[in-house]
């Protein structure tokens, strides 16, 4: 989820994960859920510990609800004694059952993923007492009708750039939901300095980019926030391309902009876009790119967001735990991100049973558990979500009501690292105090229990 928190544990390289993804069967995770359900340990003292932390915060208008002493307790073992991996093996187990069933994916809008949103929603309804709701929102279609071209002009040598799906072969992949191209002749190319993340950038470009093609390096900043500046600055098209920084940061990437995007886009590989650069500052106007891309017709197909909240604690005051729901086109998402998925449905199974005992103090929180539909999009689903809380003015319901979310995803990863992301790398419109809050509390448990 966006701009409300600060703890996305996800690979650096995810985006490449619709190219090269690996098809994780269930038995092959065996080895690696044992790592998920250390990670699935972190979630569960991430919670408490918040919930804990929290609870500190001084509150004038109502005294507190939950013990110090219980807190502590339900750290040190209750909670987690709950969750057991043979059961959250029987979810991945479903996950991997339904996408064989389903033409061996989950992907967003396919029958696979209807089927687990149906699973999780039905699960949770039959197995806790929580206000179980689904939000359908509608995805475009973000498809191409036909390869897309790239040509260059260098010294008035014309090459066509290849374009297959192996990223060891190709020059360039169109980056999801890029505009539609058909240029008449060849437009002149401007480098855009450093990384394109700023109005600095690209007001120092040696060749204004109104009207020409932008070519960006990868890094700084968001894919996003580089084409919102491109659009700023009326370029023509964007091109961006690899750094070059290690081995496997040279292939072009297969990335996406926002559903909103208006300019045509293109990745490139690091060879390619460091040729145009070179070749531009010998002598500007000398690489004039030639592009056609033409998207399908446009469609919308369904998707939708299930969330699920305790029934006590204050609504205004909402601890949020999400994951996404939907795998690639390529495989079946049992790590990515089943794992995540179904360490969020034990998570929140648990704590249902345990807030219907007498032996475990029910939190003065609210905790919503949720999982997102069209992340592997753009996290569209979590955008859709954020957006109406962000209009809403219902108690509950409103932006202002959550303190704090944390996202769950590809917690089974095989080449996995303890490692916490740093705070101060955050958006800037993460408030300061999300930032302390979130990083504090993984850094005390890595530091405690590593």
């Amino acid at each position: 989820m966006p701009n409300i928190g600060c703890i996305q544990l996800e690979e650096n390289n995810k985006i490449l994960k619709n190219i090269q993804y690996k098809k994780f069967k269930v038995p092959i995770l065996g080895i690696t859920l044992i790592l998920g359900t250390i990670i699935v340990a972190l979630s569960i003292v991430a919670l408490v510990k918040i919930n804990k932390k929290l609870h500190q915060i001084p509150d004038k208008s109502e005294k507190p609800i939950i013990s110090s002493k219980a807190i502590q307790q339900s750290f040190d073992s209750i909670l987690g004694a709950s969750i057991h991996i043979d059961e959250v093996m029987s979810y991945l187990n479903e996950f991997q059952r339904i996408a064989t069933a389903n033409n061996g994916i989950r992907a967003d809008s396919t029958s696979g993923f209807h089927a687990t949103m149906d699973y999780i929603e039905n699960y949770l309804t039959a197995n806790t007492n929580y206000k179980v709701t689904k939000a359908i929102f509608r995805v475009r279609s973000a498809a191409l009708a036909r390869i897309p071209i790239l040509m260059s002009s260098i010294n008035g040598t014309i090459t066509n750039h290849s374009f297959t799906t192996t990223p060891s072969t190709t020059d360039f992949y169109h980056i999801q939901y890029t505009a539609s191209a058909n240029f008449t002749d060849y437009v002149e190319l401007t480098v855009i300095p450093n990384f394109g993340c700023s109005d600095d950038d690209w007001r120092n470009a040696s060749a204004s980019a109104s009207g020409r093609v932008a070519l960006v390096k990868r890094g700084n900043c968001t894919l996003a926030e580089k084409a919102t500046l491109a659009s700023k600055y009326n370029a023509a098209a964007l091109l961006i391309y690899n750094d070059g920084q290690s081995p496997n940061r040279m292939a072009p990437m297969f990335v996406a902009l926002n559903e909103s995007n208006n300019l045509p886009a293109l990745f490139l590989s690091y060879q390619v876009g460091q040729r145009f650069a070179d070749a531009s500052r010998m002598k500007p106007g000398n690489v004039r790119i030639l592009i056609n891309i033409v998207r399908r017709n446009e469609s919308t197909s369904p998707s939708a967001n299930i969330c699920a909240d305790t029934p006590t604690g204050d609504v205004t005051q909402t601890i949020v735990i999400g994951s996404h729901s939907d795998s690639v086109t390529a495989g079946s998402g049992i790590n990515d991100n089943g794992s995540g998925s179904a360490a969020n449905l034990a998570l929140a199974v648990s704590l249902a049973r345990l807030f219907r005992t007498s032996a475990y103090a029910k939190y003065k929180y609210r905790v919503r558990f949720c999982w997102w539909g069209a992340e592997e999009l753009g996290l569209l689903g979590a955008d859709f979500h954020v957006k109406q809380a962000k209009n809403s003015s219902i108690v509950g319901e409103r932006l202002s009501d959550y303190l704090i979310n944390l996202n769950y995803d590809m917690i089974g990863s095989p080449n996995y690292i303890f490692a916490i992301y740093d705070g101060r790398s955050a958006n800037s419109d993460t408030p300061s105090q999300a930032q302390i809050l979130a990083k504090s509390e993984y850094r005390d448990f890595v530091r405690s229990y590593i």
